[in-house]
């Protein structure tokens, strides 16, 4: 009986540190709002100082893959600029932890160029919520990311 509580106890432990270790970095495939494909991967990271930002690093169709963005300013939003490639760019800066989400930060669309205000949050351990806005929370769109690793 006292291996058994011991077992217990263990095994809680572990549980609990595994449900306090899970973090928005990682690799997150996005999906085509469209046809809900898979479109493209995106790496989110900290700096050192635990802020987070996102950059797309794949875009999964081929035909799209070296697309340019066309739409952005022919000066750089801090973001992109136009003629800029859209595989390797940054869309997501500045967001910092705050309870169980990460706010205060923008998210770049390189196909309107426009930039929003930004939230993000853990659904579960594989699934990432994406709230983009303009001015209150609640007029905005929201968007799904899943993990990759």
């Amino acid at each position: 009986m006292k291996s058994f509580k011991v077992a217990l106890l263990l095994a809680l432990f572990f549980i609990s540190t595994q449900s306090f270790s899970q973090d928005v970095v990682g690799t997150w495939k996005t999906l085509d709002e469209k046809t809900g494909k898979p479109a493209s991967y995106i790496k989110v990271y900290k700096n050192k100082n635990g802020v987070v930002f996102g950059r797309i690093v794949k875009i999964l169709d081929p035909q799209k893959r070296n697309k340019r963005c066309d739409k952005c300013d022919t000066k750089s939003n801090g973001f992109a600029k136009k003629g800029d490639k859209i595989e390797g760019m940054l869309i997501l800066r500045g967001l910092t932890k705050d309870g169980n989400e990460y706010n205060g930060g923008q998210i770049f669309s390189p196909r309107t160029n426009k930039i929003y205000k930004c939230y993000i949050k853990l659904e579960n351990r594989n699934k990432l919520k994406v709230r983009g806005y303009m001015g209150s929370r609640y007029m905005g769109g929201t968007r799904y990311w899943y993990r990759l690793n």
